[in-house]
């Protein structure tokens, strides 16, 4: 499975590519950041990040992209950047009609590192362990959207187990019957 892993984000968008299946050696394809300026309206910003996205998906091919789930953060400004540059990927991936998977930090960390409190430095000295790189990939952004690609190939199967089951018990489950509304 190949993975386009998403670091969300206005200023600097992580992207890495990663291919690999459960308990087997995996290969990095590429990482890097799509940046834009602070002083760019949020618009062209966003633009910006859609052509970077697009430009991946054309030259990689991912199977899948995996987008970093966005959560609450002090600072209301950062959290909407960060799920603007997220609905941005998904919104790229959805239109080639690819699946797109949803990882906390907190689930991408324990995924990579066995710690779901990991911070930066653990999260890159994994990766690059992992990937079996010279050096760990910079910026930041890059290292972690190359983690959340691994976090996605681990976690797959087990995730599509769950979800077949999900459907299953829905399947099973009888329909309620709608109240009665005649006269």
């Amino acid at each position: 499975m190949r993975v386009l892993g998403v670091d969300p984000g206005l200023t600097r968008c992580g992207l890495g590519v990663v291919e690999g299946a459960p308990g087997r050696p995996l290969r990095m394809g590429a990482f890097g950041v799509v940046r834009t300026p602070a002083d760019t309206p949020t618009p062209l910003r966003l633009l910006e990040i859609e052509r970077g996205v697009e430009e991946w998906l054309d030259e990689h091919r991912p199977d899948c992209v995996a987008v970093e789930r966005v959560f609450s953060q002090h600072n209301v400004s950062t959290v909407m950047g960060t799920a603007q540059a997220a609905a941005v990927a998904m919104l790229c991936a959805a239109r080639r009609g690819l699946p797109v998977a949803l990882h906390t930090p907190s689930e991408v960390k324990a995924a990579v590192t066995g710690s779901g409190r990991a911070d930066k430095a653990g999260v890159g000295a994994m990766v690059t362990r992992l990937l079996r790189l010279p050096a760990p990939p910079k910026p930041a952004d890059a290292a972690d959207a190359l983690a959340l690609a691994i976090c996605h190939i681990w976690r797959a199967p087990a995730l599509d187990r769950l979800e077949r089951a999900r459907a299953g018990a829905r399947r099973a489950t009888p329909a309620r019957a709608s109240e009665d509304t005649r006269p």
